[in-house]
């Protein structure tokens, strides 16, 4: 809560007060901690979140970087680290310290529609700050009332631009805006831009890694939503500092980075030193048995032609459960037959139950029971890990398990069992999430995310600062599966593995606004029913996500040499 300190202290009048014995010794006490208080918020030579921030693993750098943004630039930043360096902590961490010290209370978040339920959890997970999304609001509140009632938001940028929402979200005050994948406000022709130099802020961070993609009136456009008039117009912004034969070009660039400084971070690998171990990455592709194939086969073409019967969502749920395994299906299957008493619907479920050869659990007890290495098993769904925990009981293999609803001392006593007594942690989406486990150095994706970012953060488990043993990747997917598809584009066509953590999400961002994975894939699986239209279709996308890839590239190169190294923390 924050304080009003009003003093009116008289030394003379206090001592007389204090000798007759009227005054309350401790009133002196409670006025010096409020001076001290004072002088702690006069300056940020201490950041006064971190005690609290226990779930976080945090490097000097984006320590640095915060107290940076709040002492010299007002609360008003571009924060541009290059890929893999924490920006959403280092926004994290200013924004805790600005609500530590009761300097703000309403937070815009505005960031691609994919990241807004990450950004959400980072939030609530990482910083302990509560939040709602224009993806959970409830439909029955009047917009304006979402907007003006809440005062943590996060949203997507499309969902706040909308002719439905604008005029909300630009008619209140925000203390604090946070604007993710910035370079999507690159042309201020656009709604985009409009929308945040509408926004009545008082500080405002703007993260990306690709400050300038084409050319420096990007820059420009950024930077004006930061410091208006800091780089003047744009008429003479380029006059002064655009090669009139290359807009890509800084003319006067020591000038440009000395107003730059002003506003801009951008911390690079080799000041930070972040060194990581290799990682290795194998996709495990298992041809199932009949009746699994057939299953698979049937679901597909089942959801191919019931688009009047089931909404995408729950195509997209049946469909990832089929890849996890045939007990996650029959879950599924079960509850949606109780809303929907669909014949064909009753037979798929019936048929899910009765599985009983699962020939990716088979392959996966062959491969734990000849290795010694830590290994976190990965599954999506809670039917495929308690029929996983069976398997592996059977099999005499020792596992320890860690669950989002688990208690804090049995994620503790699990980890601990999994760091001394045995080599294998049976983990749901979040294990080990905020845990010091680069002890293991094995992951299976026993069933694989179809965001290439939720992929990301697995790995993430274990190959960071810290680790010291080269880290292996166990994809495994079906035959003929959907998955099967995704990572030959990730594995095969563009490397993902060997990417730096964060890079794919850059060069998904490059393939055009709002692009969204997972829905394009799912796109595809429905549209195409027959392999070489599938093949085509899917080869179509791994080549548009290469050119991407190529344009991430220059995009690097471009800004290695507008930027140097000259606007680290």
């Amino acid at each position: 809560m924050e304080k009003n300190y009003t003093f009116q202290f008289n030394p003379s009048t206090a001592l007389e007060a204090l000798k007759s014995g009227k005054y309350d010794p401790l009133h002196f006490y409670e006025a010096r901690l409020d001076l001290f208080n004072l002088s702690v918020m006069a300056d940020y030579d201490q950041l006064i979140c971190l005690p609290a921030l226990t779930a976080i693993d945090k490097y000097w750098y984006q320590i640095e970087t915060a107290r940076k943004v709040l002492r010299q630039m007002g609360g008003r930043a571009l924060l541009a680290d290059e890929v893999g360096l924490g920006k959403t902590i280092e926004a994290g961490l200013i924004v805790a310290e600005y609500l530590a010290r009761g300097m703000v209370k309403s937070i815009l978040v505005l960031t691609p529609a994919s990241l807004v339920s990450q950004w959400q959890s980072e939030l609530s997970d990482k910083f302990n700050i509560a939040s709602i999304t224009t993806d959970n609001r409830d439909p029955q509140q009047p917009t304006d009332e979402f907007w003006t009632n809440n005062p943590r938001i996060i949203a997507s940028l499309n969902t706040a631009k909308s002719a439905k929402h604008y005029l909300h979200v630009t008619s209140r005050t925000w203390d604090l805006v946070v604007v993710d994948e910035a370079h999507h406000l690159k042309n201020r022709s656009t709604l985009n831009w409009k929308l945040v130099n509408a926004l009545n802020k008082r500080f405002i961070l703007m993260l990306t890694a690709t400050p300038v993609q084409n050319s420096l009136v990007e820059l420009f456009n950024l930077l004006t939503l930061l410091k208006p008039g800091l780089l003047q117009t744009e008429a003479a912004f380029k006059k002064e500092y655009v090669d009139s034969r290359n807009g890509r070009v800084p003319k006067n660039p020591e000038k440009l980075r000395s107003l730059m400084r002003e506003v801009m971070v951008r911390n690079t690998r080799a000041l930070v030193d972040v060194k990581l171990p290799k990682r290795f990455a194998t996709t495990i592709t298992v041809t199932p048995a009949a009746t699994e194939e057939k299953l698979y086969q049937d679901l597909s073409e089942y959801l191919r032609s019931s688009e009047d019967k089931l909404d995408r969502l729950s195509r997209t749920n049946l469909l990832m459960r089929a890849g996890s395994s045939p007990n996650a299906l029959a879950d599924s299957l079960k509850q949606l037959t109780v809303r929907l008493p669909d014949e064909k619907l009753k037979s798929l479920a019936s048929r899910a139950a009765q599985v009983k050869q699962v020939e990716k659990a088979k392959v996966l007890v062959e491969m734990l029971s000849k290795s010694r290495q830590k290994t976190l098993v990965f599954t999506t769904h809670k039917a495929t890990s308690t029929y996983l925990a069976k398997i592996l009981q059977a099999a005499n293999i020792p596992f320890a398990e860690f669950t989002g609803g688990m208690s804090l001392k049995q994620k503790d006593e699990s980890i601990a069992a999994f760091r001394d007594d045995v080599s294998v942690l049976l983990a749901s989406e979040t294990g080990g999430e905020g845990r010091n486990i680069q002890f293991a150095n094995a992951i299976v994706n026993y069933d694989l995310p179809w965001n290439p970012m939720k992929i990301e953060q697995r790995i993430g488990r274990i190959h960071r600062i810290g680790q010291t043993q080269d880290v292996f990747i166990f994809n495994f997917c079906l035959k003929g599966s959907i998955e099967e598809y995704i990572l030959r584009i990730l594995h095969d066509k563009i490397n993902m593995f060997e990417l730096v953590v964060g890079e794919i999400e850059t060069i998904l961002g490059n393939v055009e606004d709002e692009f969204d994975f997972s829905e394009v894939v799912m796109d595809i699986w429905l549209k195409h029913q027959v392999k070489p239209e599938l093949d085509r279709a899917f080869e179509q996308l791994a080549d548009n996500l290469l050119k991407a890839q190529k344009q991430y590239e220059q995009i690097q190169e471009l800004d290695e040499q507008i930027f140097g190294e000259d606007f680290e923390a």
